[in-house]
């Protein structure tokens, strides 16, 4: 019984995480204001539509934030965590559950920028001159956290030491805010989204 239940748990948080992914990457187009006409957005876009349409009649954004997409990303993360909490056996405070979700939200978005700014940084070793959708996507969605780090930290010599002070924030971040709210909320970690 147990195999079927982490069989079970795996399925879950494979799916519920990369649907999750997907529709972070839809409010952070937005928030980026990242080319929309990019192959790789227009496969978000696609994937996110037929939910979010239909969520956005109920929800209107807010001051250019996609307020739809963030309502959907949280429902994705607190469906996730009741379903493995009764694989397990039980339903914590449903209070609770929502503390749980808008703190793998937080975790998520921390590992997305850490994990898009290394494919940056090794595609740009790589294949330096090369032009790809996905990289010039890469680009634009991790901008709005970079241009600040370059401004304190610029280039020297035509090396970018940018990313090692954003690799430095995100971590802190994760440290004092995401340790801080599992602590607090008691949150087992194989539910945090993003961990």
């Amino acid at each position: 019984m147990q195999q079927f239940s982490s069989a079970g748990i795996y399925i879950i948080q494979t799916v519920f995480g990369i649907y999750a992914i997907i529709v972070l990457l839809r409010f952070l187009l937005q928030t980026a204001r990242a080319d929309f006409y990019n192959p790789a957005s227009q496969f978000v876009v696609k994937a996110t539509n037929p939910i979010l349409i239909p969520l956005r009649r109920v929800i209107p954004g807010f001051g250019g934030i996609d307020i739809a997409s963030l309502v959907l990303l949280f429902a994705i993360n607190y469906i996730q965590i009741v379903l493995i909490a009764l694989i397990y056996g039980g339903l914590p405070n449903l209070a609770i559950v929502a503390g749980w979700a808008a703190t793998g939200i937080v975790s998520l978005v921390l590992n997305f920028y850490f994990f898009a700014i290394i494919i940056q940084i090794i595609l740009s070793w790589i294949a330096p001159q090369t032009h790809s959708p996905v990289l010039a996507l890469l680009f634009q969605l991790t901008e709005p956290i970079m241009a600040p780090a370059r401004k304190i930290l610029p280039p020297m010599g035509g090396i970018d030491f940018s990313p090692i002070l954003t690799f430095m924030m995100i971590q802190v971040l994760k440290m004092v805010l995401v340790g801080s709210l599992v602590q607090v909320l008691q949150m087992p970690s194989g539910l945090l989204l993003g961990m």
